[in-house]
């Protein structure tokens, strides 16, 4: 799969109403869950080579609108890998000592180290999104927050993190549906909440943030991807497949035994 559609080039006009929620028709469901397992044993054995070598980080950015599949995402995608090398992080709603420093004081201490994974369950992009939906600050001052973001992550690229930026991108009908779902099933309802449904009434307040975010901060080091995201299975094979991509870009390979084990036996065969 060629993941360069899915990609938002820097310095681009986004046209969100123009992007496919779905995914190509052409791809047969069983086939892509056939290629995603393929996929998901090939990500866990450069997991395993990235944690070993201990030479580069990643850190993975998810947004989207709610039910838009982020917890789902990361089940299925980094849910099989060592846990030893992946942390999710989720952020919520800021706590107090959060909010008495400036935004970007609760996300550095999660950006990866050397080997390691990192996920955000929304991110610092919440400071461009919700923040300027909800007018929680004025306009010029969540403004200037893009170019902070530009830098903050140019800083993370330049000392040695892979940056992944996913923009789960949903219709409004498909969350709808699952919305009523939740509602319906007993096993899913402890996920509804009644502010879900004032925030759907922002959607096109919430398109219009989204647009901006990655039209002003995709750029060629931290790149945007905006994945279909009303067929599960088709995300997850976008997904498996840019994650893959990106680290077989790395160029890894195990490092080599720390002390000389020439003519060491442990078992006489």
């Amino acid at each position: 799969m060629d993941i360069s559609p899915y990609r938002v080039q820097p310095d681009s006009t986004v046209d969100l109403s123009s992007w496919d929620t779905r995914g190509d028709d052409d791809l047969v469901k069983d086939d892509a869950k056939d290629e995603t397992e393929i996929l998901s044993k090939r990500l866990d054995e450069l997991q395993e080579v990235l944690y070993a070598e201990e030479k580069h980080k990643v850190l993975v950015v998810l947004q989207a609108t709610d039910t838009g599949g982020k917890d789902s995402t990361i089940r299925s995608v980094f849910g099989p890998l060592n846990p030893q090398g992946v942390v999710v992080t989720p952020f919520g709603k800021p706590t107090e000592a959060e909010l008495a420093h400036d935004y970007l004081w609760r996300v550095h201490p999660h950006t990866p180290g050397s080997g390691m994974i990192s996920v955000f369950n929304r991110s610092h992009y919440e400071d461009v999104l919700v923040v300027r939906v909800h007018g929680l600050v004025p306009e010029d001052r969540w403004r200037r927050r893009y170019e902070h973001i530009r830098n903050f992550e140019q800083l993370l690229v330049d000392e040695g993190t892979t940056i992944v930026k996913l923009y789960l991108h949903l219709s409004k009908q498909e969350q709808a549906e699952r919305l009523q779902d939740r509602l319906d099933n007993p096993e899913k309802l402890w996920k509804f909440r009644l502010g879900d449904l004032e925030e759907r009434k922002k959607w096109d307040d919430y398109q219009a943030a989204f647009t901006e975010m990655m039209e002003r901060t995709s750029t060629a080091d931290a790149p945007w991807y905006v994945v279909p995201a009303d067929r599960k299975w088709f995300r997850n094979r976008v997904v498996h497949q840019i994650m893959v991509d990106t680290l077989e870009g790395l160029d890894m390979a195990y490092p080599e035994a720390e002390e000389d084990v020439t003519g060491v036996v442990v078992l006489e065969r």
